[in-house]
């Protein structure tokens, strides 16, 4: 019988030795589950640097001077002398109308005036001795000015049956043949100033403010093989509402043989110059609901910064608001990390 409880109270105590330690190893289970883990990450060094977004738009290569030639008035062709692409003078003679009625004319007025001076010379002297009024005297004179702009009315309607070129350039094609009646609807010609180039191309309206007189651009044409440049000389003073593009007019440097007035070209634009610009990696940007974050690691901290972007490229991303030079932020594990977490870092990296 003494033999039997002694047994029951050494098992008794064995149950409650087994107890005990097995309670000790889940406390100590659940206290080194309670201690924060450091989370290994790679971390990137905010400096500064000089970026320029690369922006390329169509544009047309046009002549800096093109001009539709027609004739001022109605006549038949009597002269023709029109060299298809060539390259003439200013003021050179390429179509003569008939205009020998204004010819007779002419002559007419002049041999007029001639006789209408003479007689103003005698009156004036007959005037000196009082031999006639001083109204006969002036009617005469009156005479002679209105010959004299008669004469002047006839010579400028013969200037208009000339038609010539208004500055040296390269001739088009002829549209009409000697000997054919034309009129001011008619197209004679074309002349194209051959020395001098310009360039037109519109921009989004987000980037008017970088270009201005004077900046340059550069470009390239279908089928050449070189960059070539321009300098800008004018803008649109509006925005075009239906594209929403402003439109430039740039002038060309140099006149190289690939450059063909009306020609497609490639502008290639260099604009956002920002040489403070600070550039992060792509992937430390976290993309929220309404708006962008990063997270900003102190001594012993996080904090996440909402943020704005601007120029991106594949690997990089500009920050515009909120954050400063010298702030580091991290670049992986951003899905696990809570303001308590305790980070490590692996890796830290910048821009050269």
């Amino acid at each position: 019988m003494r033999v039997g409880v002694r047994f029951a109270i050494i098992m008794t105590a064995l149950g409650l030795l087994t107890l005990g330690c097995k309670s000790k190893k889940e406390i100590a289970r659940t206290t080194q589950s309670k201690r924060p883990t450091e989370l290994l990450v790679e971390a990137f060094i905010v400096r500064s640097t000089s970026i320029h977004e690369n922006v390329e738009v169509p544009g047309t290569l046009l002549s800096a001077e093109e001009t539709v030639i027609r004739p001022e008035v109605s006549g038949k062709i009597i002269q023709l002398n029109i060299p298809e692409g060539s390259l003439v003078p200013k003021n050179f003679l390429l179509v003569k109308l008939f205009d020998q009625d204004l010819q007779a004319q002419l002559q007419k007025l002049k041999v007029q005036l001639e006789i209408a001076e003479k007689t103003v010379q005698r009156e004036k002297e007959l005037l000196e001795i009082s031999g006639i009024s001083q109204q006969d005297f002036d009617l005469s004179a009156l005479k002679v000015d209105n010959l004299k702009a008669d004469i002047l009315s006839v010579q400028i309607a013969i200037s208009k049956t000339e038609v010539r070129t208004p500055y040296q350039g390269q001739l088009g094609l002829r549209n009409l043949s000697l000997g054919s009646y034309v009129s001011p609807s008619d197209i004679i010609t074309t002349i194209r100033d051959a020395e001098n180039l310009k360039l037109e191309f519109s921009i989004p309206e987000k980037y008017a403010q970088n270009i201005v007189k004077g900046s340059g651009v550069s470009f390239t044409v279908d089928g050449g093989k070189y960059d070539h440049n321009a300098i800008v000389i004018a803008t649109e003073g509006n925005v075009t509402q239906t594209t929403r593009t402003l439109k430039i007019k740039a002038r060309v440097i140099g006149n190289h043989k690939e450059l063909i007035p009306g020609i497609y070209a490639k502008v290639n634009l260099k604009l956002g110059q920002d040489d403070h610009a600070l550039m992060v990696p792509t992937q430390g940007v976290i993309p929220q609901a309404r708006n962008k974050q990063v997270i900003v690691l102190h001594k012993d901290s996080v904090s996440f910064n909402v943020v704005e972007t601007g120029i991106r490229d594949s690997s990089y991303v500009q920050i515009t608001k909120g954050l400063h030079e010298g702030d580091t932020i991290i670049t992986t594990g951003l899905m696990t990390i809570r303001p308590d977490s305790k980070i490590k870092i692996s890796k830290v990296s910048h821009l050269d």
